[in-house]
């Protein structure tokens, strides 16, 4: 059986603080199925998801 790794929202960078909503949210506008699994599935591994991983981004600019 395969396993996925539970996405987790908080650390993906298309996860931003929306001011008009005043909450977080996320950039990609995922269709009527990926919807569904993501509310619904306990292991929705998203195929959106990119690491926030700022300490990287810098480490690759020097």
């Amino acid at each position: 059986m395969e396993s996925k790794n539970q996405t987790n929202c908080e650390t993906c960078v298309n996860y931003v603080y929306d001011e008009d909503y005043d909450c977080y949210t996320c950039l990609v506008n995922l269709d009527e199925d990926e919807m569904y699994r993501f509310m619904n599935g306990t292991n929705y591994s998203c195929p959106y998801f990119r690491l926030d991983d700022e300490y990287g981004v810098v480490k690759h600019q020097m």
